[in-house]
Formats: structure tokens, sequence, C-alpha cells
């Protein structure tokens, strides 16, 4: 089931990056609802944010070491919960989407643009970024409530 999840989201991730380069590429943002969601063409050469700005072999060997972190990390654990293990592969999708992207491209197409009004505009974002940001919610959920183990402990 891991392997069915990681590869959805894979698959999804860059069908929706090849949507957005098709449809959005070149045109003013598609807007959903007026001041709230729209699709809007990015190229992200920097992290969230837009941090750290063309640092592309930085990003690239920081995947591959995070990648490798996580998947020795469950090899070595056969005690995570199902969630916890659900939440490294969404982590893991989302890291390896956005290293297609960086060694393809060389930057990572971002489509997705949430606005408060005028309140708040937030970084254009994509389906890997927010499946490694959910991922990270559950797994400081399960860290901080020690629920991402499987319990030797039996009921009495």
């Amino acid at each position: 089931m891991l392997y069915i999840i990681f590869t959805l989201i894979v698959a999804i991730d860059q069908f929706t990056k090849y949507l957005a380069v098709e449809r959005l590429m070149g045109n003013p943002p598609f807007v959903i609802i007026n001041n709230f969601f729209q699709f809007n063409y990015v190229e992200n050469y920097g992290a969230a944010f837009g941090i750290l700005q063309n640092q592309q072999l930085f990003f690239i060997i920081a995947n591959f070491i995070i990648i490798i972190g996580i998947i020795i990390f469950m090899k070595i654990n056969n005690k995570l919960t199902k969630l916890m293990n659900t939440s490294l592969v969404l982590i893991l999708a989302g890291a390896i989407g956005n290293l297609i992207d960086r060694i393809r491209l060389g930057y990572v197409v971002d489509f997705l643009d949430v606005k408060f009004g005028n309140f708040y505009d937030y970084p254009v974002f994509n389906i890997a970024d927010s499946s490694v940001v959910i991922a990270s919610f559950i797994i400081i959920y399960l860290v901080l409530s020690d629920k991402y183990e499987v319990s030797d402990k039996k009921n009495i």
C-alpha cells in the first residue's frame, strides 16, 4: 500500500506540474476564488518561501541525503505505526517530486497560490510541497504524543 501511495503522489505531482507548464506558463493567473485561491505558474529556484535562490546543487545533494536517511530509518525501525510509515512515505514522495524538477529543469514548478485577501499572500507551492508539509505536521503530532511506534504493552 505504501508503494501505491508513493507512486500516486509522485505521479499526481508531476502531472499537475506538467499541466501548469502547458496551461499557465506565460499566462496570467487563473483565479478560482477571488482574493483567496488561484493557479499561478512560478519557477522556484530556491527552497520554501524562495530562500537560498540558485543553490540547485545544494538542494539536490540535500534531497538525496534526506531520501536515503528516511529509507534507512524506515528499514531499521520495524515498530513504526502505519500512520508514521505513511507520513514518511509522503515526505519521500514530495522530496522525489521536487527532486525530479530540480534535476530535469533546474528549478521547481509551483502553481498553487493562496491569498488571504490583502492580509497575507502565501508563497506559491505544489502537490509535492503539500505532501511534505502535511506529513511533517502528522509526524510532529505523532512524536509529541509518543504515538509513532507500535507499543509492546498489552492491554490489561
